[in-house]
């Protein structure tokens, strides 16, 4: 007489949870990956430069170093704010 389930309906059991868990780590990925591009979209955006740079963070190497470009180089935004600042300073002839 058996008092517990089997080992055997255990094993049959396994494949099914670690495609489950699989799945949902590859969709847990999914989603952190398309949140981190949209807001690199709208970081570069507001940074002056094309939205479409943040796609670069789906490449491996170029997710490395557009960080530094945002943080360290002269962004487009400045320079128009510079630009305009310089032409307020100019007395008009």
């Amino acid at each position: 007489m058996e008092v517990g389930p089997s080992l055997q309906n255990y094993s049959e059991a396994a494949p099914v949870f670690v495609m489950i868990f699989v799945a949902l780590v590859i969709l847990t990925c999914l989603i952190v990956a398309i949140i981190k591009v949209l807001i690199f979209c709208k970081i570069f955006s507001k940074a002056g430069y094309c939205w479409a740079l943040g796609l670069l963070m789906l490449v491996p190497i170029a997710n490395v170093i557009m960080p530094f470009v945002l943080a360290f180089g002269d962004w487009p935004i400045q320079k128009e704010i510079r630009l305009l600042k310089q032409q307020q300073e100019k007395p008009e002839a």
